[in-house]
């Protein structure tokens, strides 16, 4: 018994010092390595800010390259028909906003389904005027049609888009 209490005696504090040093290092390495997290991610937001306020240019860009007045001037050419004035305005839709898709990634999800909206409502807006004319119109007979139904009052799905996007811009970064 008096051995046992002689090794205790050695064991219970080289236990206990064994135990705070296991604590404090953990702690140490615990903060370490918080702090080293919260570095990494000041540097990614150092890079990654620029890219998301250039998304939001890009798209605010995208959309007004997408208003039927500057689409229609952009593409159109004399002597087109109005089938192929249809066709090369929402062939270019399609191909401005492929060549933006990869903007989605750095605004969030309801933005970039605004901007989606406002791409199809465009592009059911062509759609409907190409049907609203005769089968012989012209070009300008189209871009007519389109700039009429483009004016009439109510939801402007590009105007709507761009003000989300600004709005949600501003909530970030200002």
């Amino acid at each position: 018994m008096n051995t046992f209490a002689e090794i205790l005696k050695y064991i219970l504090p080289s236990l206990v010092v064994a135990g705070l040093a296991y604590l404090l290092i953990r702690q140490f390495l615990e903060k370490d390595a918080k702090f080293h997290q919260h570095q990494l991610k000041l540097d990614m937001q150092k890079t990654i800010l620029p890219v998301r306020l250039q998304a939001y240019e890009r798209l605010i860009l995208l959309l007004e390259r997408i208003a039927p007045a500057n689409l229609i001037i952009r593409v159109s050419q004399p002597g087109m028909t109005a089938a192929q004035l249809q066709t090369t305005l929402t062939q270019v839709l399609r191909e401005e906003f492929d060549h933006n898709l990869s903007q989605q990634v750095y605004v969030s999800a309801k933005a970039w389904e605004d901007v989606k909206s406002a791409r199809e409502e465009l592009i059911r807006m062509i759609n409907t005027a190409a049907s609203a004319i005769p089968a012989d119109a012209t070009g300008a007979d189209l871009a007519t049609q389109i700039f009429t139904l483009s004016l009439q009052p109510g939801k402007q799905p590009l105007q709507f888009a761009i003000d989300q996007l600004k709005q949600e811009f501003n909530a970030n970064f200002s």
